[in-house]
C-alpha cells in the first residue's frame, strides 16, 4: 500500500519477499518441504522481479513481471508434466478466491486462547505508533535536515491517493494470501492425464515427414550455397536489394520454425510405438527434422542480422530475434529428450523461457538498441532520430556518445520526461538514476532548437519501408 503507488522498481522486491516467506511458512505448516526445482523456480521468480529495479523501460519489465508470476506459480505448485507447467497459474487464480476465507478460518483458530497474549502486544504497538508520530513531527519541525531525511524515507501520500492505496492494500493482501494458500494446498496438476493419440502405421506416419525432410534439405542446401557463394550473385539473379532479400526471408523462416515445432508435437502424438524398431524410427526421423530446423533457425538469425545492418535495430526486431533464438534452444532440448528421455522436458522448456526473459531484461534492450544504432551512425552517417527519441532513459548512456547538437536532439524528450517525474528512491530504477546523473553532468545544449533538430532528422533519416518500427 505504501510502496507501490509511485511505480515499480526495488519496491516490487520489497513487497514480494514477505509474500514469498509467507508462502514458505504456509507450505511448511502443511507438511510440504522445498525440493530442488522449488528453489529453482523461487530464485528465478525473484530474479525476474529485479528487472524493473534495473530498467526504466516498461516493456521488458512487464514481460519480466508476467514471467515471474508464472515461474512463482510453478514454485508454489511443483509438478513436472506439461499440464502442471501450463496450468499452474490457474491454481493461483483459484486461490485468490479461497485464500481470504482460508486465512479467516486460520485466524479464528489461532485466536482461541491467545487473546490475552495479543492484547499487550496490540497496546504496545499502538503506543509505539503514537510516540513515533508525535516526536517525529516535532523533530521534523525543529530541523530541516531531519525533515528532508524523513521525507525521503517515508512514502508521500495525499488524500487523493486514498482509493488507489486502499486498492493496492487489498491487492497485496489477497495476493499474499493466495500464494500462501496455494503453497499449503496446491492443485496437483500432475494428476491430469492427457490421453495419447492413436498410433498410426509406419507408412502413414513416415511418408509426410520424409517429404518434409527432403524439402528442408533442399532449402538448407541453397542457404549454405548462398552463404559460401556470396550474396551478390543471388541479388543480381533475383533483382532484390540487400535489405529486401533480408526482409523477404526472416518472417517466413520464423513461421516455419513455429510450424515445425507443431509438426513435431503432432508427430509424437501419432507416432508408432509398439516395437523397439518403431521407437528408433521416431527418434531418427524427428531428430533429422529437428537438426534441419536448426539450420533454418541459423538462416533466420542471419537474415535478421542483414536486416539490422540495412535498417538499424528496433524493439520489435530484437524481440523477434530473441524469440527465434529461444525456439532454436527448444528444438535442441527436444533433440536431447529423444536421446535421454522426455521426463524433464516440460520443466526444462519452462526454465529456458524464464531464463530467456531474465537475460533479455538484464541486457537492457533499449540501451542495446541505442548502442547499435549509434555505432551504425558512426559507420554510415545514418540515424533514425525520431525512433531514438522514443527510447526510455535506459538509452541515455549510449545516446550520450553522439556529438552535439544531435545528442541534445536525441535526449531532449527523455530529459523532459525525467524533469516531470518526482520519483521516490524506492520507485527509481537504476536506468533512471544513471540517466539523471549523465544529464546533470552534461546538460543539454541550448543551440539545438526544434528547427535544427528537424533538419538533422531529415539529413540522418534512412528509409523505413520495412514497416517494423
Amino acid at each position: 500500500m505504501l510502496l507501490l503507488g509511485d511505480g515499480l522498481a526495488v519496491n516490487l522486491l520489497i513487497v514480494a519477499l514477505p509474500a514469498a516467506l509467507a508462502a514458505y511458512f504456509a507450505a511448511r505448516a502443511a507438511g510440504r518441504r522445498p525440493r530442488a526445482w522449488t528453489i529453482v523456480w523461487s530464485v528465478g521468480a525473484l530474479a525476474l522481479l529485479t528487472v524493473p529495479a534495473l530498467l526504466d523501460a516498461d516493456w521488458p519489465s512487464f514481460l519480466a513481471v508476467v514471467t515471474a508470476v508464472g515461474t512463482g506459480s510453478l514454485a508454489l505448485h511443483g509438478g513436472r508434466s506439461w499440464p502442471a507447467v501450463l496450468l499452474g497459474p490457474i491454481g493461483v487464480l483459484n486461490s485468490l478466491v479461497t485464500g481470504p476465507a482460508w486465512a479467516w478460518r486460520g485466524l479464528r483458530t489461532l485466536s482461541r486462547g491467545v487473546r490475552e497474549r495479543l492484547g499487550p502486544l496490540l497496546r504496545a504497538l499502538t503506543v509505539t505508533a503514537v510516540l513515533l508520530l508525535v516526536f517525529g513531527t516535532l523533530f521534523a519541525g525543529a530541523d530541516a535536515a531531519f525533515a528532508d531525511l524523513l521525507g525521503a524515507l517515508v512514502p508521500d501520500m495525499s488524500v487523493a491517493d486514498g482509493p488507489l492505496r486502499v486498492l493496492l492494500f487489498v491487492f497485496g493482501l489477497v495476493g499474499a494470501l493466495a500464494a500462501a494458500r496455494t503453497a499449503a494446498a496446491p492443485v496437483h496438476w500432475d494428476l491430469v492425464e492427457v490421453p495419447e493419440g492413436r498410433a498410426r502405421g509406419r507408412v502413414e506416419w513416415v511418408l509426410p515427414l520424409i517429404v518434409l525432410i527432403a524439402l528442408f534439405a533442399v532449402f538448407n542446401a541453397i542457404q549454405l550455397a548462398v552463404l559460401f557463394g556470396g550474396y551478390d550473385a543471388v541479388l543480381e539473379e533475383t533483382g532484390l536489394t540487400y535489405a529486401e532479400y533480408a526482409r523477404q526471408g526472416f518472417w517466413q523462416l520464423l513461421l516455419a520454425t513455429l510450424l515445425t515445432l507443431l509438426v513435431i508435437v503432432l508427430a509424437l502424438r501419432w507416432a508408432p510405438r509398439t516395437r523397439s524398431g518403431d521407437r528408433s524410427l521416431v527418434r531418427g526421423v524427428l531428430g533429422t527434422l529437428a537438426a534441419l530446423t536448426l539450420v533454418v533457425v541459423a538462416s533466420a538469425v542471419r537474415r535478421m542480422d542483414m536486416y539490422v545492418e540495412a535498417y538499424g535495430l528496433t524493439r520489435l526486431r530484437i524481440s523477434v530475434l530473441g524469440m527465434e533464438l529461444w525456439l532454436g534452444l527448444v528444438i535442441v532440448l527436444i533433440m536431447a529428450a529423444g536421446v535421454w528421455g522426455a521426463r524433464w522436458l516440460p520443466r526444462a522448456v519452462a526454465a529456458s523461457a524464464a531464463a530467456g526473459v531474465l537475460v533479455f531484461g538484464l541486457v537492457s534492450p533499449d540501451e542495446l538498441i541505442a548502442e547499435r544504432n549509434v555505432q551504425r551512425y558512426e559507420d554510415t552517417g545514418q540515424f533514425d532520430l525520431d525512433y531514438a527519441r522514443g527510447l526510455s532513459a535506459d538509452a541515455v548512456p549510449a545516446l550520450d556518445k553522439l556529438d552535439e547538437p544531435l545528442r541534445t536532439c536525441a535526449l531532449r524528450f527523455v530529459a523532459t520526461d525525467l524533469g516531470e517525474r518526482n520519483t521516490p528512491w524506492y520507485a527509481m530504477s537504476r536506468g533512471e538514476a544513471e540517466a539523471r546523473r549523465i544529464l546533470e553532468e552534461r546538460p543539454l545544449s541550448e543551440e539545438a532548437d526544434p528547427v535544427e533538430c528537424g533538419r538533422l532528422a531529415d539529413e540522418a533519416l534512412y528509409g523505413r519501408e520495412d514497416g517494423l518500427h
